[in-house]
């Protein structure tokens, strides 16, 4: 497995894969090939499906007009690459308007780029696990945490970074608690996680706990769908659901920001596995990879937080992604808003039920969490593709054919 790094990335959202992923490959590409006349860009599958909506054409025209450098952007959503459905190809021009270089990048979920002749097993792995059972094995034998496998494998300056990390979720909640309108886009959606928010303040007892937390999760989507400064986790469509659990256990359990950390090291060796394993991009698994994969971190992370045994933390984390099964990624008009966003707040509340419910047990159960990635990935290979982020399909292809119909 790669490092923690790669599960939380900071960036501007709307989307990791549409336009996190599109933009560093963008710029790999010019620093490769800088002094050229022009160059183009064909988008294809949900990319160019879903782009304009998630402002890909945008990040990457943005990287090449910051250079003085023209693109031309083609859309060929129809055309579905084998490697993954996030697939685009670059070209450069020389001055006879001759294409003197190609270069197709996948952009694979969570912000991830890999060329033609990459695969997973290509990338760098720092961790020598094949699956969260041998993660268990090693920490049981070694009577560690998972948070303590971490400064076995991973450099001391992970713990710095997700520090960082850290600090730019609560950043980001604070800022969508103040920040009030509309969001930007054709559904004129206004934002609500301001107002949950004051409302919780004049509820008692469990419906405040519950407002309170639905707020924070409101919050980082909607700075999210407005493009501010979040952090993957593991994806920007799924921003919402792991800083929310984590900064509501702050604020109502007193859990200490040194703990949190920790927690965020088992939430990202979680997302990690499914990556390994799955995948987290709504493009070839659904949503069921994004926010059921949210979901499963912070589980983990809570029932840790608890005091649970590393086998609690695995129930926890199996219920989270086993109970999104089947969730498609159906986003109404390519925007990473409805449903994308109330699902966060829902996600991030069944984390706290998810945790309840293996606090309670002794972590036993009968399917583990390798078995329910496993069964997540072959579901979403399952799902029609007009359910994997294309917007054919679901809710989008029903407000389409209201908004025609009036």
């Amino acid at each position: 497995m790669e490092s923690i790094k790669t599960i939380y990335k900071i960036g501007h959202g709307p989307s990791s894969s549409h336009t996190m992923g599109p933009r560093k490959a963008a710029e790999q590409f010019l620093a490769k090939y800088p002094n050229q006349q022009y160059y183009k860009v064909t988008l294809y599958g949900s990319l160019a499906a879903t782009g304009k909506g998630h402002l890909t054409d945008i990040a990457i025209q943005n990287v090449f007009e910051e250079k003085g450098k023209k693109i031309e952007i083609s859309w060929q959503p129809e055309t579905f690459l084998k490697k993954h459905p996030n697939a685009m190809q670059f070209e450069a021009f020389n001055e006879k308007n001759e294409s003197i270089v190609q270069w197709k990048a996948y952009s694979i979920g969570g912000g991830s780029i890999i060329g033609e002749d990459d695969n997973k097993e290509s990338i760098q792995h720092i961790y020598p696990f094949k699956n969260f059972q041998a993660i268990l094995h090693y920490c049981y034998e070694n009577g560690i945490q998972i948070w303590e496998m971490v400064n076995h494998f991973e450099s001391k300056e992970i713990w710095d970074y997700l520090a960082e990390v850290w600090n730019v979720m609560q950043e980001a909640i604070s800022r969508g608690l103040e920040n009030e309108g509309v969001i930007p886009g054709v559904l004129k959606l206004p934002r609500k996680a301001a107002n949950f928010h004051i409302k919780a303040n004049g509820y008692t007892n469990s419906l405040r706990k519950r407002s309170l937390l639905y707020s924070y999760a409101l919050a980082v989507s909607e700075e999210n769908a407005c493009r501010g400064k979040v952090v993957t986790a593991p994806t920007c469509g799924s921003s919402g659901v792991v800083p929310s659990v984590l900064y509501y256990l702050k604020t109502e359990h007193g859990f200490s920001d040194v703990k949190i950390i920790r927690a965020l090291a088992t939430a990202g060796i979680i997302g990690l596995v499914v990556k390994k394993n799955a995948s987290i991009s709504g493009a070839e698994v659904g949503c069921q990879g994004e926010v059921g994969t949210a979901c499963a971190m912070a589980s983990a992370a809570t029932t840790q937080l608890f005091g649970g045994s590393i086998f609690q933390i695995e129930t926890s984390a199996e219920m989270g992604l086993e109970h999104h099964l089947g969730l498609t990624c159906d986003p109404i008009a390519g925007l990473v808003q409805i449903p994308c966003i109330e699902r966060n707040a829902f996600a991030a509340a069944r984390a706290l039920d998810n945790n309840a419910f293996a606090i309670l047990g002794d972590g036993r159960h009968r399917i583990t969490f390798d078995t329910v990635v496993e069964t997540m990935k072959r579901t979403g290979h399952d799902l029609p593709k007009i359910y994997r982020e294309t917007s054919e399909g679901g809710l989008a292809k029903f407000l389409n054919k209201y908004q025609h119909e009036h």
